[in-house]
């Protein structure tokens, strides 16, 4: 097996990993459903600090940690992708709770759409046809939900837009997974230790008065967080976007069954018509990228395509050729 089959293989195992993962985590953060949201996203935040401590330790990644907390305009990008990070825990977290696993589906199964209109935001990027016709078919059935149910999902608003700026935010932050992760629990630590301590000395919380089944649960909050995070980082380094863009949907559609089968959650007629124009959307929008991946791939890129040409039509001295000493005034293209 070549060396590019087995990164492959290894990056599809490590993204099947990460999806499961977050497929299945309704299932743990029911077991602990009788721990109030906000003691549960304090342990996350600070079993997750620990845990990414060992591991910064084996990996001996402290000195990449030190130098990042030196820069001044990582930590504070990192300070607001905590922020946005802790509200998606937060809200994920009481979604589960109060049984409305199916609307933290749907907040997931739009948050592609959703990015999609930020890089058209921030980063001016134009839209194809068939992404906006993604968009409206996704809004329609967003506004059919609306007005048919009579509810705002703002649980699946929140965690799409939330994560969405997250992604956003972590897109200008020059920092890895890990490290970006770390410096985003450190920061978000004194906040959830002080909260944990409130709840001690006024006799709410949870841990050290409850069963010892729901503090080991509690205390494995933190490898529930790192291990999906850190097999998607390996991952991404494996595969194509293409593909990471067919496995994102995983996770959603785990959750959704979840609600439907295991949790008993309803799907009535007005719910299957607007899950029905989002599953349209997505699927108009994943055979876009996925058409546009290929053009591209098979086209040369405008760089090389005019760099190719002048090549061609002025090509190098047989003395620049002999000697490997060219004198190009080309800048070099940034990877």
């Amino acid at each position: 097996m070549s060396e590019s089959s087995q990164d492959t293989r290894g990056g599809l195992l490590y993204g099947l990993a990460a999806y499961l993962c977050w497929g299945l985590i309704p299932l743990y953060f029911r077991e602990v459903s009788a721990v109030a949201p906000l003691e549960i996203l304090a342990h996350r935040i600070v079993w997750s600090v620990v845990f990414i401590a060992l591991i910064l330790t084996v990996w001996r990644r402290w000195p990449a940690l030190a130098s990042s907390l030196r820069s001044g305009r990582i930590v504070r990008l990192l300070l607001a992708s905590a922020a946005l990070v802790a509200v998606n825990w937060l809200v994920y977290i009481h979604g589960v709770a109060t049984q409305r696993v199916m609307q933290t589906s749907l907040g997931y199964f739009i948050n592609p759409l959703f990015s999609v209109v930020l890089g058209m935001v921030f980063f001016r990027e134009r839209l194809r046809p068939w992404q906006w016709a993604a968009l409206g078919l996704a809004t329609v059935g967003l506004v059919y939900l609306i007005f048919m149910v009579g509810e705002l999902p703002w649980i699946a608003l929140v965690l799409a837009g939330s994560f969405g700026l997250y992604g956003l935010v972590r897109k200008m932050t020059p920092v890895d997974g890990l490290i970006g992760l770390a410096i985003e629990t450190m920061l978000l630590t004194p906040a959830a230790l002080i909260g944990l301590a409130i709840g001690v000395m006024s006799g709410t919380a949870t841990f050290g008065n409850n069963d010892r089944a729901t503090d080991g649960l509690l205390a494995l909050s933190g490898v529930a967080t790192t291990i999906p995070l850190l097999c998607f980082g390996q991952a991404a380094r494996r595969l194509r976007l293409s593909t990471l863009g067919f496995l994102q949907y995983l996770a959603p559609s785990m959750q959704f069954l979840l609600a439907v089968w295991v949790f008993k959650e309803p799907f009535v007629c007005d719910q299957q018509i607007s899950f029905a124009f989002i599953w349209l959307a997505l699927l108009i929008f994943t055979v876009d990228a996925l058409r546009t991946h290929r053009r591209q791939v098979a086209e040369p890129v405008p760089e090389l395509r005019r760099f190719a040409e002048a090549f061609e039509s002025n090509p190098l001295p047989r003395s620049v050729a002999k000697h490997g000493n060219p004198t190009s005034s080309i800048p070099p293209q940034s990877p």
